[in-house]
C-alpha cells in the first residue's frame, strides 16, 4: 500500500510501516497542489494540520482507504465527507492525553502561585513576598468540561492535590468515578473555582467560552484553555478578567493561531487591546500551543497510529 506522509511523525511510524511491506512518501514541504496531484494514487494519508483535507481534495481520492492524525482534533479533516467515501479517520489522542493533563496543571499551580511573576521579579533584584502570596489548590472545586481522553488525563493528574472534580460531556455518560463526580453544567456554574476545557473545535464550540458564558459561573475562577483557541472569545475573556470575574487565565492555544497551530496572528497586532492586554498581565499564562507537545507524546502518538493503521482491513 502506498501511504503520503504529509507531516512528519516520530520515526517509529513510518519505520514501522515501511518494515510491514508499504510504501511511504515523504511529502513534508508537498504544497496543496502536489498533494491534489498525488492523492488518486494512494491508500493512507498521515497528516498534523499543515493542510487542510476538504471536499475539493477528498474527491479526487481513487483508492485512500484512511487518514491518520497524528493528534487529537480533526479540524484539519473533512470526516463527514471522508466517512461518506468510506475513508476511515483515525486520530491518537491517547498519544498525548498525558502531556496534555501535565501541562494544564503546571500552568494553573504556576499561575495560582505566581511563579511567573515571582521567577521574573527575582531575576530583576526584587525580593517580594507578600506581594506573591499564593492560593493552594487543594480545596478547591474544578471543573472539566469535555471529559474524552484529555479531560479525563487532567482529572487523573489533580487526583492527588485534593480537589473535588466536577465533569460534564454532553455526548458522555457513565464516567463517574471515585474521585470524579458526573454533572451537568449548572453545577459546574454554581461550585467551580476552576474551569477546565477539553473539547474540540466544531462549529458547536466555536467561541462556546464567551462572555454570557462566563457570566454563568457564581464564583470568580481561574480559567485553562489547552484545547482549541477559537473555542474562547478572547475579547470576552479579557472583559471578565478585568472586572474580576476571571482570576487568571491559562492559555495554551489562543483564537488568533493559525490552522496549521505553526504561526498566530493578530489583526492590527500592536493595536489590539485585547492582545496587548493578554501578553502584559501578570494574571495570563501564556504557551505556543505545546500542551501535547512533549519528546514522550511523540513517540506515543506515532504508536497509537501504528497499531489502528494495523487493524485497518483493506
Amino acid at each position: 500500500m502506498r501511504i503520503l506522509f504529509i507531516d512528519d511523525a516520530h520515526p517509529f511510524l513510518i519505520e514501522s510501516l515501511r518494515k510491514d511491506g508499504h510504501e511511504c512518501v515523504e511529502g513534508y514541504d508537498f504544497n496543496l497542489e502536489k498533494i491534489s496531484g498525488l492523492i488518486a494514487d494512494v491508500h493512507g494519508i498521515v497528516i498534523r494540520s499543515r493542510i487542510q483535507l476538504n471536499k475539493n481534495i477528498l474527491e479526487k481520492a481513487k483508492v485512500l482507504k484512511y487518514i491518520a492524525r497524528a493528534g487529537a482534533g480533526m479540524e484539519s479533516i473533512d470526516v463527514e465527507y471522508a466517512q461518506s467515501k468510506n475513508i476511515v479517520c483515525l486520530n491518537s489522542p491517547e498519544g498525548n492525553r498525558d502531556a496534555v493533563g501535565e501541562h494544564a496543571i503546571g500552568m494553573l499551580l504556576s499561575l495560582m502561585n505566581n511563579l511567573n511573576k515571582a521567577d521574573s521579579q527575582v531575576r530583576k533584584g526584587e525580593w517580594i513576598r507578600e506581594g506573591n502570596r499564593g492560593h493552594e489548590l487543594h480545596g478547591k472545586t474544578v471543573g472539566v468540561i469535555g471529559y474524552g481522553n484529555m479531560g479525563s488525563a487532567f482529572a487523573e493528574k489533580l487526583r492527588g492535590f485534593g480537589c473535588r472534580i466536577l465533569a460534564y460531556d454532553k455526548y458522555k455518560n457513565g464516567f463517574k468515578t471515585e474521585s470524579v463526580l458526573e454533572v451537568n453544567p449548572e453545577e459546574i456554574f454554581e461550585k467551580a473555582d476552576v474551569l477546565s476545557i477539553h473539547v474540540p473545535l466544531t462549529n458547536e464550540t466555536e467561541f462556546f467560552i464567551n462572555d454570557t458564558f462566563i457570566n454563568n459561573f457564581k464564583k470568580e475562577i481561574y480559567f485553562i484553555n489547552t484545547a482549541r483557541g477559537k473555542c474562547v472569545r478572547i475579547d470576552d475573556l479579557v472583559k471578565n478578567i478585568k472586572s474580576g470575574k476571571i482570576i487568571g487565565a491559562c492559555l495554551d492555544v489562543i483564537e488568533y493561531e493559525d490552522l496549521s497551530f505553526e504561526k498566530f496572528s493578530v489583526k492590527n497586532f500592536s493595536e489590539n487591546p485585547s492582545w496587548k492586554y493578554l501578553i502584559n498581565s501578570d494574571k495570563v499564562i501564556l504557551s505556543p500551543h505545546i500542551a501535547g507537545w512533549t519528546v514522550e507524546s511523540l513517540e506515543k502518538i506515532a504508536r497509537t497510529l501504528y497499531r489502528k493503521i494495523a487493524k485497518i482491513k483493506y
